[in-house]
């Protein structure tokens, strides 16, 4: 996703709520690096986690609103980012202000007075005058013709609405069951919880897709075509859920454990 900064183009000076706001941004920012620093985690690893960009996690941290999109995605950000560290990010990003500038505009009526009016005005007003009393005399004079034409033109072509469903109910819109198994058989998955701080290890098709000290309430998801493995030294701080089956205790707490799922082993 392609993250756009403020354009602060036409400011000349800061408004009073983006005084609060940046005031808030930088409490809520030390708040957030510091938790991360307790947690030794860096921001090469935050980016994994909340997969939000390195330079907004830094201005977040900063309390810089000049590198930030506009005030309610900032509130997105910070939910992430809190959420990754096991805070509550809905909570913690409520205290962020986020206002809506309404614009007002009123309607502007000119109004042209009698003397004003040229002789093609006149002239024009005559000629509508004159058109609506003539229809006007024209439905008094004949309204049954009217009321013939009106019904005649809201029949609808009875015939034709009913082929037209019939058409429709002998050819609904299936999808082959084939199709959707063999789909949802193309791509292994497991899924990540955090009971405890502990250290992991994904592969994926064989390559490391991520390495290093996860926190508590960590939950992630890992996609592959051929296989997927687990490690980590705290088996019993990690549940493992494969292909979103319930998720079960990888093993013994304080011990190493390496769980594996293939393309030809899964169920």
């Amino acid at each position: 996703m392609k993250w756009l900064r403020r354009n602060h183009k036409h400011e000349s000076t800061p408004s009073v709520d983006d005084q609060k706001q940046a005031e808030k941004l930088a409490d809520i920012g030390r708040q957030l690096s510091a938790s991360r620093q307790e947690n030794g985690l860096s921001l090469e690893e935050m980016v994994v986690l909340t997969k939000v960009p390195r330079r907004l996690l830094q201005a977040i941290e900063e309390g810089n609103l000049k590198e930030l999109p506009e005030p309610i995605y900032i509130q997105g950000l910070i939910r992430q980012y809190a959420d990754a560290l096991g805070f509550n990010g809905t909570e913690f990003a409520s205290h962020f202000p986020v206002t809506i500038n309404k614009i007002i505009t009123k309607p502007v009526l000119k109004t042209t007075t009698i003397g004003e009016l040229r002789p093609i005005h006149l002239y024009l007003i005559y000629v509508f005058v004159i058109l609506s009393s003539v229809i006007g005399l024209s439905r008094l004079l004949n309204p049954n013709a009217l009321q013939t034409a009106n019904k005649t033109q809201q029949q609808p072509d009875v015939e034709a609405v009913l082929d037209s469903r019939a058409t429709q109910n002998a050819q609904p819109n299936l999808q082959s069951v084939s199709e959707i198994t063999s789909s949802e058989e193309q791509q292994l998955q497991i899924g990540v919880i955090l009971t405890e701080k502990s250290w992991i290890q994904v592969r994926v098709d064989g390559k490391v897709e991520y390495e290093g000290e996860l926190p508590q309430g960590f939950r992630g998801n890992w996609q592959a075509q051929e296989q997927l493995t687990v490690r980590t030294d705290n088996a019993g701080g990690v549940l493992v859920s494969v292909n979103r089956q319930k998720a079960k205790q990888l093993g013994e707490p304080g011990k190493q454990k390496e769980f594996t799922i293939a393309a030809n082993t899964r169920s």
